[in-house]
């Protein structure tokens, strides 16, 4: 292609030349030439209606690039570049969550993180990076969760920022965080438990409708302390009738686990009769993701409290029963509820407190009687208490 005509201006160094516009009318185009460390630049200054350019203003930054106030349109392209290329290897708070997402798209929780990050933690550090934190920054976010979030809520939220920060730490991608990110202390743990009038009446509404999957599945809460979603993904093959153990995959997404199989739960397998795949398939034999209908039904028969949770209740339940007991200790209930550390069973060591309690009284019933019965072997006293 042909170079235009360049036509001067009153101005030195600066021309013109002329091309059309899109509707068709004729538009001046200003150039200016000046030298920069010997060398000859000529560069487009801009064009007389789209950048409102005139010989004056063309002039005026002819001025400025000799004098260095003002890069060439080259170097202005070159730092956009470098800047572009600084922008995109940036690792931001956004830029670390999406990574994390990618690499640990299946993990349990996924979606429910997604939703807490999307509505809390982006708005405030979208295009922040790490290190540039600072602690009053988290604290704001905290404040603002504070006013209309549960504690719970906010407690989870500051944990997932610090896992995706965690990563990137791991990764090499951001270096190490300044100060540590604190979680609030939650004291609404829900423990739920049911009298002993109300697991007469669950129990009889279970028998009612022992044929449903529902039923079978709030009798091995109950019998087991299972999980909602341990039930779910439990298959014929996790269960070793021989040996008398039932293997949880993945449970709450730590390591696969093995509970007692015990004859309560035996028998609920037993009245199911053995088959393959999931021992409660939902459609076409997939795994179930709800049950919802039937136990809120069997929940509703029992004249339960409107709160009760019937599958995660029921495994409270089975847990308060153990502990109450005075016969199981807390390391053996952390492990038949496959928690991950004792902080999680704690919750249960009034009631086994409570048992103790109970049985130390006895020690003061004893001596009472050896007051009353001076004389008669502290035995002989027991026996005579048995009859």
């Amino acid at each position: 292609m042909p170079k235009q005509t360049r036509f001067k201006t009153k101005y030195a160094g600066v021309t013109y030349s002329e091309g059309r516009r899109a509707d068709g009318q004729v538009e001046r185009i200003y150039y200016i030439r000046y030298r920069r460390d010997g060398k000859l630049i000529e560069e487009k200054a801009g064009r007389q209606y789209q950048d409102d350019m005139t010989p004056a203003r063309a002039a005026g930054i002819r001025a400025r690039k000799i004098e260095g106030d003002e890069l060439s349109n080259r170097e202005q392209r070159e730092q956009e570049i470098e800047k572009q290329k600084a922008e995109e290897s940036k690792w931001t708070v956004d830029r670390l969550w999406n990574q994390y997402k990618t690499d640990n798209s299946t993990i349990k929780g996924l979606r429910i993180d997604e939703y807490r990050y999307k509505k809390f933690i982006l708005p405030a550090f979208r295009e922040k990076e790490p290190q540039d934190l600072i602690p009053l920054d988290v604290d704001r976010v905290r404040v603002k969760m504070q006013k209309t979030q549960k504690p719970k809520t906010v407690s989870n939220v500051l944990e997932l920022l610090r896992r995706i920060i965690k990563y990137g730490e791991r990764k090499l991608l951001i270096p190490r965080l300044a100060f540590t990110i604190e979680l609030p202390q939650v004291f609404n743990e829900k423990t739920e438990d049911l009298l002993s009038g109300e697991l007469a009446e669950l129990l009889h509404a279970i028998d009612e409708n022992s044929h449903l999957p529902g039923a079978q599945m709030m009798s091995l809460a109950l019998f087991t302390g299972m999980r909602r979603g341990e039930l779910f993904k439990l298959q014929w093959r996790d269960i070793d009738f021989e040996r008398g153990f039932i293997s949880l995959r993945d449970p709450k997404g730590g390591p696969d686990q093995k509970i007692p199989l015990n004859e309560s739960a035996r028998g609920i397998f037993d009245s199911i009769g053995q088959g393959t795949g999931f021992v409660f398939p939902g459609r076409a034999g997939a795994q179930r993701t709800s049950i919802r209908t039937q136990i809120n039904r069997i929940k509703k028969e029992a004249r339960l409290p409107k709160d009760f949770r019937p599958l995660q209740g029921l495994r409270h339940v089975y847990a308060s029963m153990l502990a109450s007991s005075g016969q199981v200790d807390l390391y053996t209930l952390q492990k038949l509820l496959t928690h991950k550390s004792p902080q999680m069973t704690q919750r249960y060591a009034h009631l086994r407190d409570e048992a103790l309690r109970n049985a130390s009284d006895l020690a003061g019933d004893i001596i009472g009687a050896i007051r009353a019965k001076n004389g008669e072997p502290v035995v002989q006293l027991l026996k005579k208490g048995d009859k």
